[in-house]
């Protein structure tokens, strides 16, 4: 049964590893497509995820989604994004882009 409760499963140890490999270009191409996908307005992490991962090329395919919600999470914490909602579970969470200026 599933509980609502729980947060978002973490990567596999193969997945870990697939990540570990990443190269500076394309955690920055992941992350282009992340900002690409969030405005002003508020989004579901869960949408703003799926729809990076729907953009990237598919050389970097089998980056789990929990990578690309890292990030955004990282986002959230420079100060780039904002949040509402439990940021450990991409479907019962919204981003939009700050509004406070940096």
């Amino acid at each position: 049964m599933f509980d609502e409760g729980a947060p978002d499963s973490e990567p596999t140890q193969e997945q870990i590893d697939l990540i570990a490999g990443l190269t500076q270009k394309e955690v920055s191409e992941i992350d282009a497509c992340i900002l690409s996908c969030v405005s002003g307005h508020w989004r579901k992490v869960a949408k703003v995820v799926a729809d990076a991962m729907y953009q990237m090329p598919e050389r970097i395919a089998g980056v789990p989604d929990v990578y690309y919600a890292q990030r955004v999470w990282g986002f959230v914490e420079q100060g780039i994004m904002e949040h509402q909602g439990f940021l450990g579970r991409m479907r019962y969470c919204e981003v939009r882009r700050s509004t406070e200026e940096t």
